[in-house]
């Protein structure tokens, strides 16, 4: 049985990365944009992540650059915009594809775990959210609209 655990991924520095690491850990998975109309979204999943690190709360943002061109730095424009405009401090990875023949392994198990409104498999837009549990299954596929705060009780709930 596949788990989140079993992938790997590239962090924004370009060091690849077992998601075992976060073993035993309740995640937030977010394909995530600089220039988009949710990018203000950085600053509520900053929060969660504050807020519920010490209890085994670990958010993860994964830049991607499908919709609308909204991610177009680099590794290091990325990262720099995040730490100087939203002070983020939890995890970033490289930029990926979410959707389509490029899709990176993590976000194909993702989409085909837990289905988006009429049972679409696609991301649809930055700031889509998965929540995973401590056994690194998903529980939670949560659309861009949905702002982090609104999930707190959700995060809560899953610890």
């Amino acid at each position: 049985m596949t788990s989140i655990y079993d992938f790997t991924a590239r962090d924004i520095d370009g060091k690849e990365r077992s998601l075992s690491e976060y073993r035993g850990k309740v995640l937030l998975i977010v394909n995530t944009a600089s220039q988009c109309g949710f990018t203000y979204q950085y600053k509520g999943l900053e929060e969660l992540h504050r807020k519920y690190a010490a209890q085994g709360v670990e958010v993860l943002g994964f830049p991607c650059n499908q919709f609308g061109k909204q991610e177009p730095g680099d590794a290091d424009e990325i990262k720099n915009f995040c730490s100087l405009t939203y002070n983020v401090t939890f995890p970033m990875f490289a930029k990926i594809d979410v959707n389509g023949p490029n899709a990176h392994p993590l976000y194909k198990y993702l989409t085909e775990s837990k289905r988006g409104f009429l049972s679409t498999k696609n991301i649809k837009w930055n700031f889509t959210k998965f929540l995973i549990d401590r056994e690194g299954r998903v529980r939670g596929r949560f659309g861009p609209t949905t702002k982090p705060e609104a999930l707190d009780s959700v995060i809560a709930r899953a610890l």
